[in-house]
């Protein structure tokens, strides 16, 4: 996948990375060049067909969204916030999936208190290019556990406000 193999190469403006030139669609307000949304689509139809993917995908579906959070809509504004929750109920407090839809439903109730996340000039280290490459069960889930970790991270200066934003929708109950 690079310009000396022909392929001419466009950077996806949400994550970075650089994906062979692709005309087809992408979604209306998650920030992904069409190459992203396109490999996207196919590390999703992997998680899909495959029984024993399942446990990762709610992780890799937050972590992609949480990369690419597009520009200010309240569409965009309610997505970034929510997925960004749930990164943090998972990787910081061990959530399982279920629980954390639980929690994302309540969560979507209170959305128009939620506020535009300025991004951070970087979102991660890995993207869903890295996630597309692996070659094994094992390595995909290892992947997106260090890819969604690192997207998390990249949002530290918004932590407290996700907090909040649990403890908003935890009242509203």
């Amino acid at each position: 996948m690079n310009a000396a193999e022909g392929i001419e190469l466009e950077l996806c403006y949400g994550c970075g990375a650089s994906f062979p030139k692709n005309n087809g669609q992408t979604h209306h307000y998650i920030g992904a060049s069409p190459g992203c949304w396109s490999i996207f689509g196919e590390v999703l139809t992997r998680e899909y067909e495959d029984y024993n993917y399942p446990p990762i995908h709610h992780l890799t579906v937050d972590t992609y969204a949480a990369q690419h959070p597009g520009k200010p809509s309240k569409q965009s504004i309610k997505s970034v916030a929510i997925h960004l929750i749930s990164l943090h109920l998972m990787l910081d407090h061990n959530y399982e999936a279920k629980q954390v839809t639980k929690v994302m439903s309540r969560a979507a109730q209170v959305s128009q208190k939620f506020i535009w996340l300025e991004p951070p000039a970087s979102l991660g280290e890995l993207t869903i290019l890295d996630v597309y490459q692996a070659n094994t069960l094992k390595e995909h889930t290892d992947l997106v556990h260090i890819w969604a970790h690192s997207v998390w991270q990249a949002w530290g200066p918004h932590h407290q406000q996700i907090r909040n934003w649990i403890k908003l929708q935890d009242k509203n109950l």
